[in-house]
């Protein structure tokens, strides 16, 4: 019986040659499997039979726009997923779906093997691998560019000595990543990271600094979830692409970072994330307004866990799973309305409203009506400090 390899397919160039060099190396079937995350591009059923006529035994075209909205894009909100505090994890979540995917096709088509175009240098590898070893840990790996060096001028010489139906002609100075939660771009001249990004780099964002009227937008919540914009109940792919539209037009969610990638090195990025920086913004309002205070201190640090685990690729993980069980008990009752005004590259919260709001006027007043009895204060404060007080007096005693 002859093997079948499962390759994660993007209708590209290297993905593309990836498909006969694999059969030819391996003497397998290729099953191509491309997921589309909303990153725009190509028709799903032209990468189909891209796949086809590149070589491909079968080709799989899966439509998870709204799988990858409500079940990684939003798992993230909740934990205000943002790596080093600010890469909101575009490429970290669809990785996860993807392997999900690859590992169902693997079952499906009698798969003993998986194929990535991931280098050796990157976080994507870590990603792929990782799930799949806790998905179908019997299967296979096979990373072209990372295990034989596969470069992009053989990539090409590949092509047209196969007379493979891509175009090998354009060649862009960014490696690109994106779908619906942002955009990733790196390498070129980014990668002097004394060099400054230009505007040709951006595509989901206008210019912040160009002149133009703000938008403002209120968001809906329901334990931790977005469901409406402005009084109009949304699904979440819906709410996601919609925000992208509108905090992108003011240039909301503009990125450029030096981070720490899992393999030890440091790397330049440059992401939009509108949408994804605008919720977020919203989200964690919204929980000042509604999260008692312990809890919400507690969170900060699972969410900074959270975000570390997406990251690096541990998605399909038990300490995952206990973190998501956690926030979702923490997100009971973060239900209500934000209102975010959109200009000049900025979400800015400027209304919030919840019926499980914590936020009492009769407290918080200074003026006639404060029902906030100040007399119990004086000793609060006196037994507060006490413990430091003591500690101060032993030290002056002991020299």
């Amino acid at each position: 019986m002859t093997e079948r390899v499962v390759l994660a397919y993007s209708g590209g160039l290297d993905t593309s040659v990836a498909i006969p060099y694999i059969a030819e190396e391996t003497g397998a079937e290729v099953i191509a499997v491309a997921v589309d995350l909303g990153q725009g591009g190509e028709d799903l059923e032209v990468i189909r039979k891209r796949a086809l006529a590149c070589g491909a035994a079968e080709a799989v075209v899966t439509d998870a726009k709204e799988e990858f909205a409500a079940d990684f894009c939003f798992p993230a909100l909740k934990a205000n997923a943002l790596y080093m505090d600010r890469y909101p994890l575009v490429s970290a979540l669809s990785r996860p779906l993807i392997v999900k995917h690859l590992a169902a096709a693997a079952g499906e088509y009698g798969g003993t093997a998986v194929a990535h175009g991931c280098t050796g240098k990157g976080n994507d590898q870590v990603r792929f691998e990782a799930g799949l070893a806790v998905l179908n840990p019997d299967l296979k790996v096979i990373a072209p560019a990372r295990d034989f060096a596969w470069t992009r001028d053989k990539a090409i010489a590949f092509a047209e000595e196969k007379g493979l139906p891509i175009d090998v002609s354009s060649k862009s100075p960014y490696s690109i990543d994106q779908n619906i939660w942002g955009r990733a771009v790196e390498t070129g001249f980014l990668e002097d990271i004394w060099n400054a990004p230009i505007e040709d780099l951006y595509d989901y964002t206008a210019d912040p600094a160009q002149p133009r009227e703000a938008d403002e937008v209120v968001i809906t919540f329901s334990a931790g979830v977005p469901t409406a914009l402005d009084g109009r109940a949304l699904s979440p792919y819906e709410i996601i692409a919609e925000l992208n539209q509108r905090a992108g037009a003011q240039g909301v969610g503009r990125l450029d970072m030096v981070e720490d990638r899992l393999v030890g090195i440091k790397s330049r990025e440059v992401y939009e994330a509108p949408a994804a920086i605008a919720l977020i913004a919203a989200h964690q309002e919204l929980e000042n307004v509604t999260v008692e205070r312990d809890l919400a201190r507690f969170k900060r640090g699972v969410d900074q866990r959270w975000s570390e685990l997406a990251y690096d690729g541990l998605w399909f993980s038990p300490l995952m799973d206990s973190l998501n069980a956690f926030i979702a008990e923490a997100q009971k009752h973060v239900s209500g309305d934000i209102r975010l005004t959109l200009h000049g590259g900025r979400a800015v919260v400027t209304g919030r409203r919840s019926a499980a709001s914590l936020y009492d006027y009769d407290l918080a007043t200074y003026d006639t009506g404060d029902v906030f009895d100040q007399s119990l204060a004086k000793g609060f404060v006196e037994l507060w400090s006490l413990p430091s007080k003591i500690a101060a007096k032993r030290d002056r005693q002991v020299g």
